[in-house]
């Protein structure tokens, strides 16, 4: 892995980390922070899932290594803003302040390289079961959690037998009826919020969903996450905008079991013992 940063952007936005649960997708995450660069890192909302860790400790060095090279980040320039989402609701509490020079803002209006002006808000505020119906929202958070926790053995069993990384509960979440007015409503939503603001464009999150579409006059841009997506919305010198997709980090099977070879069902079951994971 090279030493310092491949890829170079004046912005970068990333949303929905979820840190603090299994399904976060924290070594790609970690792995892009170590190859990109920006003038100006948005943090839109749902980094640490505070509501998760209210009810149960998940906290991998991973996870902290993404929070210390964020704080990096910022220590050696990089302008960070946090705009909390609804899983790291407590960080309302603090808008207007700076924690390790991360900025917390309710919202922000972001001017690109080409003078467009847009709204950059995390969404939930959008969300008709969050805004109206907390409990179903919480709900909802532990069905997800379950989802994670069989997506991890899911991929574990995938990588094993030589398979890439493949998103489950993301694949389930977006065949759930009804998902596709649900996004439909929030993107509407968020236009009439860019419309009533006065500029050019919107930078969301919340719904795991990357996605950039003209609605009208509005460029909607939704960052996705780094659960099931695993993308980033950048921006260049030029103020162009798109979507990158970050895939795994090369190494994803121990040495051992690549150099040995397959030697019959008892052998195999054998090394599952061995390997299995705990916790």
């Amino acid at each position: 892995m090279s030493t310092s940063p491949d890829r170079r952007y004046r912005t970068v936005w990333i949303s929905d980390v979820h840190l603090g649960t299994r399904g976060c997708q924290a070594a790609r995450l970690l792995d892009f922070l170590r190859e990109c660069e920006a003038e100006t890192l948005y943090l839109v909302g749902d980094i640490v899932d505070v509501w998760r860790l209210r009810r149960r400790r998940f906290w991998p060095q991973e996870h902290s290594d993404v929070v210390q090279k964020l704080l990096r980040k910022a220590r050696r320039g990089t302008r960070v803003i946090l705009v909390p989402g609804n899983h790291d609701d407590v960080l309302h509490d603090y808008v207007g302040l700076e924690f390790g020079q991360i900025l917390i803002k309710p919202d922000h209006i972001h001017e690109t390289a080409d003078g467009r002006r847009l709204l950059v808000i995390h969404g939930d505020q959008f969300d008709t079961v969050v805004a109206r119906a907390p409990w179903l929202a919480h709900l909802g958070t532990h069905a997800l959690a379950v989802s994670q926790l069989v997506n991890q053995w899911f991929n574990w069993w995938r990588r094993l037998f030589g398979y890439p990384y493949w998103s489950l509960s993301g694949y389930l979440k977006h065949k759930v009826k009804h998902r596709a007015a649900f996004i439909a409503k929030f993107d509407a939503a968020l236009v009439l919020e860019a419309e009533r603001r006065g500029v050019d464009g919107v930078v969301c999150g919340h719904i795991h969903h990357p996605e950039i579409r003209q609605i009208g006059a509005i460029t909607y841009y939704n960052d996705g996450d780094w659960v099931d997506s695993c993308t980033a919305l950048v921006e260049d010198e030029n103020g162009q905008l798109e979507l990158i997709h970050w895939p795994e980090p090369s190494r994803r099977v121990e040495p051992q079991l690549e150099a040995e070879p397959a030697t019959g069902v008892a052998a195999r079951l054998k090394r599952l013992r061995r390997l299995v994971p705990t916790g």
